[in-house]
């Protein structure tokens, strides 16, 4: 099929990408010169195992093209994504202002009938904002249909999930749009759920809400487990072995981060407002989140005697493992408190150390994890890179000032940490 999809960022980018590699000719869309240079090349501007291969891959076999007008694409397509930022306004609102500049755009151009995709995560309603769009652009009813595709990639492992969705969901007013959607991914041969617009748009807020608050809950019994001498892992144990509950995103840690989850609740939470309801649950979960990584920094500063004059070694920056995204990353909240209290940071992250240097470009960027050892006051896990689970914790210990380690993933354990000499605190116990 031909496909265009506007946007390159993490969601337009890999939907393109995997679009073209199951066989579509697809046509992605940017306005910023850089990046449409840089993919021409074959290089990626995100960083995302495996697409720089398939990306590559697509070009050279020509089921990829790259441009910067939407009117040639769209000219050239029967499916239309729409897949640019919808980034949480000064009061938490998505920002809906590149969606429907896009929309009015794509109006300006279609000339045949033309599914257009939301596949931006926007508000309930949004689909009937770019229908409204498109028939102020002057295109008749006949001519077009709005669907909402609402992605559930993870950064990280964007690639594999959008090969391997656990479902697909296609909300829309008419079965012809549906249906076109359904012989798109067909090759993947995945669940397909065929709903209304409004219900599409939904379900995925309300899957990144919950899986936040299954995070957010295990992050409460956490504080509940250290204040009493119980073992958090073991409370998440046995809830998840129970098929109600499962134990997908019962790890306790530092707490949720990244591009999705804060935007999203926050999202609901706003888009719940406008419809008359208080979404008190939420406000909750999002209250949690914000003060685990507090409440953490707290009891190292408490251990060690205050942080003023004290050397702080991060391992990791990025919000998660395999993604040089620092949106919502813990790291930040500790590097902030760290130097408000008084202290000083050193820090090491494979792949997202040049994004913070844009936000705190004055502390020490090391090499490596044992130069983020030397001479630390305490060692802070924060990222559970996979090279960080094999490291020496004896020679991590044996340059530190004070041989204390904070793991903020639980990665470690208190057995191979008191083995290395180190005297080791976690989450939840």
């Amino acid at each position: 099929m031909r496909v265009a999809v506007i946007g390159t960022g993490y969601v337009g980018l890999v939907t393109g990408v995997v679009l073209a590699e199951l066989g579509n000719q697809v046509i992605c869309v940017d306005n910023d010169p850089r990046k449409i240079d840089m993919l021409k090349k074959g290089i990626p501007p995100i960083y995302e195992p495996g697409i720089e291969e398939m990306l590559k891959k697509t070009l050279e076999d020509g089921y990829f093209q790259v441009s910067d007008n939407i009117g040639t694409a769209v000219e050239a397509s029967e499916i239309v994504f729409i897949a640019v930022g919808t980034p949480p306004g000064p009061d938490g609102t998505p920002d809906m202002t590149a969606v429907k500049a896009v929309a009015r755009e794509i109006g300006k151009a279609i000339n045949k009938y033309t599914v257009v995709v939301n596949k931006s995560t926007v508000p309930v309603g949004s689909g009937d904002v770019v229908g409204n769009i498109l028939r102020e652009q002057g295109v008749p009813d006949d001519k077009f249909d709005v669907v909402s595709n609402p992605e559930f990639l993870r950064e990280g492992s964007a690639i594999f999930d959008t090969l391997n969705p656990d479902r697909i969901v296609i909300g829309a007013k008419r079965r012809e749009a549906a249906v076109k959607l359904v012989e798109l991914y067909a090759p993947l041969e995945k669940p397909m759920i065929m709903t209304d617009l409004n219900s599409a748009e939904l379900i995925k807020y309300a899957s990144n809400a919950f899986l936040a608050t299954k995070i957010s809950f295990i992050n409460a019994m956490s504080r509940v487990c250290e204040a009493s001498g119980a073992n958090v892992a073991d409370v998440a144990k046995g809830m998840g072995l129970d098929k109600r509950i499962g134990d997908q995103f019962l790890q306790s840690g530092l707490g949720w981060g990244g591009s999705c989850f804060p935007k999203d609740v926050e999202g609901l939470v706003k888009s719940s407002e406008l419809l008359g309801y208080d979404f008190q649950m939420l406000k909750a979960v999002q209250e949690i989140n914000e003060t685990q990584t507090l409440h953490f920094v707290d009891r190292i500063e408490k251990r060690i005697g205050g942080l003023k004059g004290k050397t702080v070694g991060l391992l990791g920056l990025a919000f998660k493992p395999n993604t040089d995204d620092i949106r919502d990353a813990k790291s930040l909240v500790i590097i902030e408190e760290v130097i408000k209290r008084g202290g000083k940071v050193q820090a090491y992250d494979p792949v997202a150390a040049e994004n913070v240097k844009q936000v705190f470009p004055d502390i020490l960027y090391c090499e490596g994890p044992y130069e983020v050892a030397d001479r630390a006051d305490v060692l802070i896990l924060v990222t559970e890179w996979n090279e960080f689970k094999s490291l020496d914790l004896e020679r991590l210990a044996c340059s530190m000032n004070e041989k204390i380690l904070f793991d903020g993933r639980r990665l470690y354990g208190k057995a191979r940490a008191d083995k290395a000499g180190l005297e080791y605190h976690t989450i939840g116990s």
